[in-house]
């Protein structure tokens, strides 16, 4: 049985309805969201900010800057990019993985498709 990497990857159109729709939940109904994770200050102090630093994570749609594809940056992704690679708390997702994997090999954006 072959199995397919990239299929979490490409999220349903009912995935893409419910993040949107989590999105627009009042904070306190996204915190107990199943889909929610929480964030650990612990594992955020490389952060130099003055603003607050989340105590959690949602699903965030989003459209690659590139393509155009929706896709979701999945609240655990996030946890990872923020609390284990150290990415700075302002960045976010803004390319589909396609897209990124395709300029990472150094190939046109047109190929993953």
């Amino acid at each position: 049985m072959s199995r397919n990497p990239d299929k979490r990857r490409n999220p349903s159109a009912k995935q893409l309805r419910e993040a949107d729709r989590v999105q627009q939940l009042h904070p306190l109904q996204q915190r107990e969201h199943p889909s929610a994770v929480p964030a650990d200050h612990d594992q955020l102090v490389h952060i130099n900010t003055y603003g607050a630093l989340p105590d959690y994570y949602i699903d965030q749609p989003f459209i690659c800057r590139v393509c155009g594809k929706r896709e979701i940056w999945k609240a655990r992704d996030q946890k990872w990019y923020y609390e284990e690679a150290k990415g700075h708390i302002d960045a976010i997702a803004v390319e589909c993985h396609g897209c990124r994997k395709a300029r990472k090999q150094g190939l046109g954006p047109e190929v993953h498709e």
